[in-house]
């Protein structure tokens, strides 16, 4: 058996001597050995720091599985700590128990078995595959939201066949498709429906949905293979088997843990240098029902957490890991954190968020909380940027691979950035997510450069989105059109405030077919956005300053601006078109609207009749191979006469090859302009 390298038999020997000359130590974890976890080798890393405070250690994690007893957690006095992994799915850090069930008959369909009185879960795994929590309606991976939606989820006569409905949890879309509500059953009121608590996974109040509905953890919808139900008065778990399932040779998994790993410090004494690498995190609990709080005006509320969290880092990174599995989000970075590389991970089939950016609220000056909430003018702080370093800066998320994430929780998103400043997003791959791809929920603080990545496949499960979305509710803007357009045209110095720095968006292509491809909401501001791709759903600007939009294609379809300021400094122009202007309440026009590329004549003269498009054309751009993706003008094309400028198209998404060979591209649709 192998329990120690030569490194640790010297450092063993320095040990018992009182003295520690070691500079360099490899700690070997690997399951059967004296260091059968990571938890055991960390402890000794512990002992090795009290003798040598200098010295560099790696764990070195074997193939195969590790389950948690609790979480992981690496405070600051374990600085310069590395944990490596061989990569390929081999060594697995697993937030859940193997249970082997004793099972029963209970009836023609269903098995039962006792389970401990202490155990809890809300996944269980069977030979690596997620088995289903009992609901209705029965899950369908082609059936929409939720693999599966009804409207009578939670009619009177469907209450009625339930006999303990308390307990019972109710998903459901927000009523405008603005992300969902989550809700638990409470009790039955006198008129046959239910009283339920919840609801705050969502920072826009509405009623729920009336067709996208689904429930579950209900014993009486037990009712297909795969299902299983965990009665937790009686210490029961109930399943029906799939067919040909040997039950004596099966591996069952309950999930029991939030987080697998806690990366902690502060800003005085933060977390440094510590690289994760090469591991895969499986099977956390699902987070919709824990403590949420709402990132400022933003459409979202979130739970702080996730599979790895990290807070008070600085040159920490997470690398070439594989997540999956999980009820939550995968990796958040909360509040204070610096330099860190979150790059060439694979990250799918996750309840909630990919990769995640959150500040603390604390850094925020005169912080407001929902749509209609604004602090007074006279009472408001006027300094301009962030109150305190309580958020994430110089950050990098890079090469990543994310699909299949928010498969409980809808808002939310491959990528999410609030309250964070100099974060760049690239190389990404991101796809098959219920809204967007990747999301911005406030201005604060600006300074994010979003390229070269390939997002599509979004909105999946939502509305009125786009696959980069943004908003921009920041101290400038009110929730009332009249009193935002006195104050930016009395108190213009306002306007950047909060985003102090540039966001650029550049050399990215998006495809979304249920929204936008690029949505600047609701008075996002300060943004630059050039040589992109937009495949099917245009670029819209709501509100906002400050916009330049250059350079960038839209296939088959065109710009969106929508109720602009006064004012606005906004610019469009040299960019490529395949629709007309689909303007809405628009009485200003920017800065400049102009030397644009248009499908027709007709829609060029619709534009020059609101005063924009004076130098702007119309005309065939002359794509070298748009049925390939390649939407380079040819020698000759009319864009070129206007300044547009050919851009690489064959750099989008991941690059390292593992991931390259596994990831999806979108559909490249026939271009109008093809013929």
């Amino acid at each position: 058996m192998r329990m120690y390298t030569i490194h640790q038999l010297v450092l063993a020997f320095l040990l018992v001597s009182g003295t520690c000359y070691a500079k360099s130590t490899r700690l070997i974890v690997s399951p059967n050995s004296a260091l059968p976890d990571i938890q055991s080798a960390l402890e000794m890393a512990k002992k090795i720091r009290l003798k040598d405070q200098a010295a560099t250690i790696s764990i070195i994690v074997e193939p195969g599985d590790y389950y948690l007893s609790s979480t992981i957690t690496i405070p600051a006095s374990l600085n310069g700590i590395s944990i490596i992994g061989p990569g390929n799915g081999q060594a697995r850090i697993k937030g859940s128990k193997p249970i082997m069930f004793n099972w029963e008959k209970y009836n023609n369909d269903i098995l039962v078995a006792k389970v401990e009185a202490t155990l809890d879960f809300d996944q269980l795994f069977l030979n690596g595959e997620k088995q289903i929590l009992a609901r209705y309606p029965n899950y369908n991976e082609d059936g929409g939201h939720w693999q599966g939606h009804a409207a009578d989820a939670l009619s009177k006569e469907r209450i009625q066949r339930w006999k303990n409905p308390a307990g019972t949890i109710i998903h459901a879309m927000h009523g405008n498709e603005w992300g969902d509500f989550h809700y638990v059953i409470t009790g039955i009121k006198a008129d046959g429906t239910a009283e339920y608590s919840g609801g705050f996974q969502n920072n826009r109040p509405a009623p729920m949905h009336k067709l996208y509905r689904m429930v579950e953890d209900v014993f009486e919808e037990l009712d297909s293979p795969g299902e299983w139900f965990l009665n937790r008065d009686e210490n029961k778990l109930y399943y029906w088997p799939i067919p040909a399932t040997d039950l004596n040779k099966a591996k069952f998994e309950a999930v029991t843990l939030r987080c697998l790993i806690d990366i902690s410090g502060d800003e005085k004494s933060p977390v440094k240098n510590i690289n994760i690498q090469g591991l895969t995190f499986e099977q956390s609990k699902r987070t919709f029902m824990e403590k949420y709080e709402p990132l400022l005006r933003s459409d979202w509320t979130i739970y702080r957490g996730g599979a790895v969290f990290i807070q008070g880092a600085e040159n920490c990174s997470v690398k070439g890991c594989e997540f999956m599995g999980l009820g939550g989000n995968a990796i958040f970075i909360s509040g204070y954190n610096r330099d860190l590389v979150i790059s060439g991970n694979h990250i799918h089939d996750c309840g909630a968020s990919g990769i995640c950016f959150v500040g603390d609220p604390s850094a925020v000056r005169s912080p407001s909380f929902q749509y209609s909430d604004f602090v007074e003018a006279s009472k408001m702080d006027t300094a301009t940027g962030p109150k305190n370093n309580l958020y994430p800066k110089s950050c990098i998320a890079h090469d990543n691979l994310i699909y299949r994430t928010g498969r409980i929780e809808k808002q939310t998103a491959g990528i999410e950035i609030s309250m964070s400043m100099d974060i760049t997003v690239s190389h990404n791959s991101i796809y098959e997510v219920p809204r967007a791809g990747i999301n911005i929920g406030d201005g604060t603080w600006g300074g994010h450069i979003l390229e070269f990545n390939d997002v599509f496949n979004t909105v999946l499960e939502s509305g009125d989105h786009g696959s980069f979305n943004s908003w921009g509710r920041d101290r400038y803007w009110h929730p009332d059109r009249r009193i935002m357009d006195s104050l930016a045209l009395h108190h213009p110095s306002m306007i950047l405030w909060d985003a102090i720095h540039t966001t650029i968006i550049r050399n990215n292509r998006f495809r979304c077919d249920h929204g936008w491809d690029i949505d600047l909401d609701d008075g996002s501001t300060n943004y630059r956005i050039y040589n992109n791709v937009c495949l099917n759903g245009g670029l819209k600007l709501r509100e906002g300053f400050y916009r330049t939009v250059e350079n960038n294609i839209m296939v088959n379809n065109g710009f969106h601006p929508h109720v602009w300021f006064l004012n606005s400094g906004d610019v469009f122009g040299r960019n490529i078109m395949m629709a007309p202007h689909a303007d809405i309440q628009l009485s200003a026009w920017g800065k400049e609207v102009d030397y644009n590329l248009f499908p027709d004549e007709t829609a060029l003269l619709k534009a020059r009749k609101n005063g924009v498009d004076i130098n702007s054309i119309a005309g065939n751009p002359l794509f070298k191979d748009a049925a390939k993706g390649d939407y380079s003008v040819e020698k000759g094309s009319p864009a070129l006469s206007l300044g547009f400028k050919n851009f690489p198209m064959n750099n989008f998404g991941v690059v390292s090859p593992a991931l390259k060979k596994i990831a999806k591209t979108p559909v490249i649709s026939r271009s109008r302009m093809s013929d």
